[in-house]
């Protein structure tokens, strides 16, 4: 549970919004509580969707975002796995949390298969506050 990829959808909420489960997920990584795990492709996703017109990211904005997470994630190198998504751009969070042994975190879950390790944020904030209670 200590190991997250976060989809972008996931991310851009929580820079949108401070309230919300996306928020809570991403406080909880720069807090050190959970660590994040990502690869160059991810990064550059992260960049290219943050820059959006419709977000309205300063470029100030924009950069502190992608230094917050590659000053404390995990840059790790993913391998393709022969799996087929429904949209094969989501291919690189599916890959690096296979590689890295992590939960993915999307707010998508139509968009990958059904297996354990995929989580919405508020699945994982849930499964999170169960286990912190000690109800699993």
């Amino acid at each position: 549970m200590r190991k997250v990829v976060i989809d972008t959808n996931v991310f851009i909420s929580s820079r949108l919004s401070s309230t919300g489960n996306p928020a809570k997920i991403m406080n909880l990584i720069t807090d050190g509580q959970i660590d994040i795990y990502y690869s160059w492709d991810i990064l550059y996703e992260y960049t290219r969707v943050l820059a959006y017109k419709k977000f309205n990211f300063s470029i100030e904005r924009q950069r502190l975002a992608i230094d917050d997470i590659k000053n404390i994630g995990n840059l790790i190198n993913s391998v393709e796995n022969n799996i087929s998504l429904p949209d094969e751009s989501d291919r690189i969070f599916y890959d690096t949390a296979k590689a890295s042994n992590a939960i993915l975190i999307t707010g998508n879950i139509k968009d990958f298969p059904d297996e354990p390790f995929i989580l919405t944020p508020a699945e994982y904030i849930s499964l999170r506050a169960k286990i912190r209670q000690n109800i699993l």
